[in-house]
């Protein structure tokens, strides 16, 4: 059986009731690594050594500010003899960026961490040792400055999980939600204009509508959690939209049939 952990659930405002959005699969691999990263894993009950493999979408700061604090982590804490290897996939230029973000934060302290516990990897697919799954990575669209891209999953059961990154609609996505059983979709911003960089309400059930075949799930959500009053009200979408809460668990079975757990 795999599943995701939803970590977090919100844009790079952190809505009530929301962390920044995040997502752990199998409990090893990790989609980005946001500013509250340590705080969601341990809420969770996860350590950082826990980590196995790392997907970077895109280079905004509610997606990487977190990384020099989970090396940070691993090598004063959770990993101290340095036993465990962190696999990172990413764009070319993420490894010097990465690395600007460690040296700014903690001068000085993660350079070896950086040379020697990080397996830096810009392939564009490929298979993520000892955990059942392959990737793909494609571009979305974005803020174009970020390199945004997504990544198209794929177990072993056959079961096909589409993680969008942070994107507005996009050719790429069309294409390969045809194929896909989960598509996780950002909803960054609500209907108030035009966000081409982002999905909104309206987006994402025109989306849904498109793509009856497979599970969309929403994350990057803009509007609060539920049971919060500040901030956006949650959004009235189609019941076959599942808008994701923080704590949310996806499960696959071994025949790639899949449930979704909502928190308690």
């Amino acid at each position: 059986m795999a599943r995701v952990d939803f970590l977090g659930t919100g844009n790079a405002f952190s809505p009530h009731g929301r962390m920044h959005a995040l997502a752990l699969i199998d409990k090893k691999i990790l989609i980005d690594t946001p500013p509250t990263l340590l705080a969601q894993l341990r809420r969770s009950g996860l350590s950082t050594s826990d980590v196995r493999h790392l997907l970077i979408t895109h280079w905004h700061a509610d997606h990487t500010f977190g990384f020099p604090f989970l090396l940070l982590d691993r090598k004063f804490i959770s990993d101290s003899s340095g036993s465990s290897e962190l696999s990172v996939y990413l764009r070319p230029g993420g490894r010097e960026f990465l690395s600007s973000l460690c040296e700014m934060g903690f001068p000085g302290s993660l350079a070896d961490s950086l040379e020697e516990r990080a397996r830096w990897d810009e392939r564009e697919s490929g298979v993520l040792e000892d955990t059942g799954w392959s990737y793909e990575r494609f571009p979305v669209l974005h803020t174009p400055e970020t390199d945004p891209h997504g990544y198209e999953l794929t177990h072993e059961s056959g079961f096909r999980l589409l993680h969008c990154g942070d994107s507005g609609p996009c050719e790429e996505i069309e294409k390969r939600a045809v194929r896909a059983d989960v598509v996780i979709l950002e909803m960054g911003m609500p209907d108030i204009g035009e966000f081409p960089h982002h999905h909104r309400p309206s987006d994402v059930i025109s989306f849904a509508e498109r793509h009856p075949k497979a599970k969309v799930l929403v994350t990057h959500n803009y509007s609060s959690g539920r049971g919060n009053d500040s901030g956006f009200a949650m959004p009235l979408l189609p019941e076959s939209i599942h808008q994701l809460e923080d704590g949310d668990v996806l499960e696959i079975d071994r025949n790639g049939d899949f449930i979704m757990i909502g928190k308690s």
